[in-house]
């Protein structure tokens, strides 16, 4: 497939010289796009793209390292929107902690980009990129008397954990398995949809009342708090004291700022230290409930699920798995 070539030459090298070379027979993530398997000792895995006529690329990360590994890459100019199932790690400029469940949008053509990836932790993620040769040429061809700038609302979204609307259309890309034309139309109209809904959010946050400078202080030391004490008993009235505002004020301003309600916030803080519990303990799914603050089994299955897409069980096998699966398929190529 032409495609797959186009794929190949733009990416080929840089996927080389971080371990990976094509496996175009692979068809787990549709037959598509092209699939990339990590072949290094420094880890294992896979990396899927599929691309369109040089407007996006539909990219899915499924792969870990078996030790950190700082990582630097130089973007060109680009738009793009990811969420990641799985990850841990810290990013740098700004310095801040890479954590599973959030949606991230990333500016490309700046500075390079650079994170520590942690040990063992499979990345898993899916995410679109679009390029200026669409944001810039082709919407401002569709649509020329409404088109504005998308740069300002890729950049206000920045890192969430509450973009629902964002994770449910990438699990259906993730989970799509089309082919021919039918793909195509499927693979170009969730690439617009995603953008809309960028733009969408920018706009009603837009239209929100503000927050002062000296309450964003305040509730930026509420969530560090929540994120200290998140598996603790949280009453709002404790909160309102450490924000200096009555619930009233620290409800409305704490959402506008964070996009979620503080309820919301306390079960994303839990959901992934829980998430990290699964992965690199064999606790009891009961007992990893109860060190993330949950009493029933049940209630925290059901709040792990809306906010992973997997029940524990589910998440905690599909992280073993990967690597089971990579060292099986070490194990052969040795053979």
């Amino acid at each position: 497939m032409a495609a797959n070539k186009d794929l190949e030459q733009q990416y080929g090298q840089a996927m080389e010289e971080h371990g990976f070379l094509p496996d175009p027979e692979n068809r787990r993530y549709g037959s598509m796009g092209l699939c990339w398997r990590h072949t290094s000792q420094q880890g294992g895995g896979f990396f899927w793209t599929y691309g369109q006529q040089n407007l996006y690329t539909i990219k899915i990360h499924d792969f870990f390292f078996h030790e950190d590994q700082l990582l630097e890459f130089h973007w060109p100019e680009s738009l793009s929107v990811t969420w990641y199932e799985s990850i841990s790690g810290e990013e740098f400029s700004p310095c801040r902690r890479l954590v599973p469940g959030c949606v991230k949008s990333f500016i490309g053509g700046r500075e390079p980009y650079r994170a520590l990836i942690h040990r063992q932790i499979p990345i898993v993620s899916i995410g679109v990129e679009i390029t200026p040769a669409y944001y810039r040429d082709y919407l401002r061809r569709q649509f020329p008397q409404e088109y504005q700038s998308l740069l300002e609302s890729f950049q206000t979204l920045d890192q969430t954990e509450h973009f629902p609307e964002m994770v449910q259309l990438l699990k259906q890309v993730r989970d799509y398995r089309g082919e021919g034309l039918p793909a195509r139309l499927f693979y170009d109209g969730k690439v617009a949809e995603a953008v809309a809904l960028v733009a969408e959010r920018h706009l009603k946050r837009k239209n929100r009342r503000s927050v002062s400078a000296e309450d964003m202080v305040r509730l930026a030391d509420v969530a560090a708090f929540i994120t200290a004490h998140c598996a603790d008993e949280l009453p709002l009235e404790r909160l309102g004291r450490i924000g200096c505002m009555s619930i009233s004020k620290l409800k409305d301003a704490f959402h506008v700022r964070y996009g979620c309600t503080i309820t919301q916030y306390i079960q994303g803080q839990r959901t992934e230290q829980a998430g990290r519990l699964l992965r690199e303990t064999d606790l009891p799914v009961s007992q990893v409930a109860a060190i993330v603050g949950y009493q029933n089994p049940s209630r925290f299955a059901e709040i792990f699920r809306r906010n992973t897409g997997r029940s524990p069980a589910e998440y905690r096998r599909a992280c073993w798995s990967s690597f089971t699966e990579v060292n099986d398929m070490e194990r052969k190529d040795s053979l």
